[in-house]
């Protein structure tokens, strides 16, 4: 008798988890030691994500592909620099969190195919984010569906904790770019000339360099069809509170990342979450198709 669920893992250059659901024909590749990133999002049959994969195999390179976690900001800095509580920090582009090696803390075929990951705040995180974190991840596998179950902990002394954490999935795609995106966004922010623009259902990325922002929407799901017969769908808890979309110019992907703020917020400092010593910050996305 075939197992329902099952975890295992492989190595190719890294170590990657392996969680499979027989009934629904899915599998998701996990891979702790590359920022904690999904590299593999198979559902119902149908592998979803993009991944270039020499990119994923050079420690070096900005994985293009799979679903970059963005911790603790998403998007840049002014300059790569912020300042807080008086002092100069630098930081690249989407935080800490991708860049570093997670640890696995626990697996589980009971009713799900599940990873349990965690990261700490280190010495090499604490010379750009001041501040004792720690982040426990849960990649589930059930019912044909990835839900990505978050915990954002200040375990620090010194009071609140900023940050403004998101996602950054690569999803594959065919055909043409101008798709129809099913929100109740309103509007949407065009990064390429900065102004706000209505959002009337779709919006065309091919000609676009730089992403869009929808703005103002008050369902937390998305879904868009990918060109190849299925449809896309994220959902995500209120916190996250815009939708980014990119994309690049003849690469077969469109990333749509549901984001707590949008660029440059520890700049400003106007919707940042800020967690207080001992707070835990619990969230969760899900990512599902229909055939």
């Amino acid at each position: 008798m075939t197992q329902q669920f099952t975890v295992s893992s492989y190595t190719d250059t890294f170590e990657i988890y392996v969680l499979a659901e027989a009934g629904t024909d899915s599998r998701v590749l996990v891979c702790p030691e590359r920022g904690g990133i999904v590299i593999g999002c198979q559902l119902r049959g149908e592998e979803l994500f993009y991944l270039d994969k020499p990119t994923l195999d050079d420690k070096a390179a900005n994985i293009r592909g799979g679903n970059p976690v963005l911790f603790p900001i998403c998007g840049p800095l002014k300059n790569s620099t912020y300042e807080w509580d008086g002092r100069e920090y630098n930081m690249g582009q989407h935080g800490v969190a991708r860049n570093s090696a997670w640890e696995v803390v626990g697996t589980s075929m009971d009713g799900e195919a599940s990873v349990t990951l965690r990261l700490r705040a280190n010495e090499t995180t604490l010379s750009a984010y001041p501040f004792d974190f720690e982040l426990v991840f849960t990649y589930a596998l059930v019912d044909g569906e990835l839900h990505t179950r978050q915990q954002y902990r200040n375990v620090g002394q010194n009071g609140p904790m900023p940050f403004y954490a998101g996602f950054h999935p690569y999803f594959a795609v065919q055909g043409s770019k101008d798709i129809a995106y099913d929100t109740d966004a309103t509007r949407y922010i065009d990064y390429n000339d900065d102004l706000i623009k209505p959002y009337a259902g779709s919006v065309d990325l091919e000609p676009m360099k730089e992403s869009f922002c929808l703005l103002d929407a008050n369902r937390s799901d998305i879904s868009f069809p990918n060109g190849r017969g299925s449809r896309v769908r994220l959902t995500y808890d209120p916190i996250f509170k815009y939708v980014v979309i990119w994309t690049l110019k003849d690469r077969p992907f469109v990333c749509v990342e549901p984001w707590m703020a949008q660029p440059l917020e520890l700049n400003r400092g106007e919707e940042l979450v800020l967690l207080q010593a001992g707070e835990t910050l619990e969230a969760n996305m899900t990512i599902g198709v229909e055939r």
